[in-house]
């Protein structure tokens, strides 16, 4: 019976120990697992979140404290495509964002390629400079230009400003205007 009972006391330091051993190897892990994921969050940027929000409403703050609303649906390397309500497309400069609502938990890393990289702001304006869309151009002092985007150069844009609604014509043009892209917050379409 002494041996029984000796027997007993071993197997119960060895399954103490060993619940302390898997209790500390299950804590290291834990850690690890922390360390890695502050690490990932870390390395994410604004347009890996808001791309896992494409197809979502937002609600972006913009440096001119101008709201711009409606379904997120692009987001380029410095740049987004908002849907608004009143179906019209508002191009927002990333660099002129000050908050973002209505981003989930989710973030989508892509490995932006050359060509992806070239798609820029400036792209975005070409397009709408190719549509000969009107817009409603906002710069970062709260001020608007109202026009025709006509050329798209390497760093700026020439609007042809004429009365909002009418199509570009050269007798509706008041004057043409040179506006640094850095300068622009959002373009709206008409």
């Amino acid at each position: 019976m002494l041996v029984l009972a000796c027997g007993v006391r071993w197997e119960r330091l060895f399954a103490d120990l060993e619940a302390q051993l898997d209790a500390s190897a299950a804590a290291e892990l834990a850690g690890e697992i922390v360390e890695r994921t502050r690490i990932e969050v870390g390395a994410l940027r604004l347009v890996d979140r808001l791309r896992a929000t494409v197809g979502h409403p937002v609600r972006l703050r913009c440096l001119t404290a101008e709201t711009v609303a409606g379904t997120l649906q692009r987001v380029g390397p410095d740049w987004l495509l908002v849907g608004e309500p009143s179906n019209r497309d508002a191009v927002v400069s990333l660099a002129a964002i000050t908050g973002v609502v209505g981003l989930g938990a989710l973030s989508a890393v892509e490995d932006a390629g050359v060509v992806a990289a070239r798609l820029d702001l400036r792209y975005a304006l070409r397009c709408i400079a190719r549509d000969r869309a009107g817009v409603r151009i906002t710069q970062g002092d709260g001020s608007a230009v109202l026009g025709t985007i006509d050329r798209v150069g390497a760093d700026f844009v020439e609007v042809a400003e004429h009365p909002p609604g009418e199509p570009r014509r050269a007798g509706a043009v008041r004057q043409m205007q040179t506006i640094p892209i850095a300068a622009i917050v959002v373009v709206r379409t008409s």
